[in-house]
């Protein structure tokens, strides 16, 4: 389980690049730092989940939602570049964007910092829009694209 700490979400329309960002904080714990004292790196895929799954909700948009209408997003890639690490008890601020309108996939673009704004990693995923009944990949649906088309008109 990961501890969150929402002490501010984002929306932004950027008007000189059209995108959708948000952002949330997350507390290290204990559980999730290694021998060393530092975030293990498996978990930053689970705090990009949460930031990602976070950043569709302030949209209005809910992966529940999704699955019960026959969409499931399945993550076709996932990247990671570690620059410093984070600790135990460390507060960090992970910012997501969405960097262009989502066509049969959904990229994301994350930076997590700490409490002093140090760069602690940047990451992206790529997920794919796919029908549940046919298993194949599908174009985003409309009611998901309503949601998000403002920030990139």
């Amino acid at each position: 389980m990961i501890a969150i700490i929402f002490l501010h979400l984002v929306r932004i329309k950027n008007i000189f690049n059209n995108m959708f960002e948000s952002k949330i904080q997350i507390r290290v714990r204990y559980a999730e730092a290694d021998r060393m004292g530092f975030v293990y790196y498996g978990n930053y895929a689970a705090y990009f989940e949460v930031a990602r799954v976070e950043a569709l909700r302030q949209m209005g948009i809910t992966y529940k939602e999704m699955e019960d209408r026959g969409i499931l997003l399945p993550v076709l890639d996932y990247s990671v570049k570690f620059i410093k690490p984070a600790g135990y008890d460390d507060l960090l601020t992970i910012k997501t964007v969405i960097p262009e309108m989502p066509q049969a996939r959904i990229k994301f673009e994350y930076e997590t910092t700490n409490e002093n704004n140090i760069l602690i990693n940047k990451a992206n995923t790529t997920l794919v829009f796919i029908n549940k009944e046919t298993m194949k990949p599908c174009p985003a649906p409309e009611y998901f694209l309503s949601h998000i088309r403002e920030y990139f008109e």
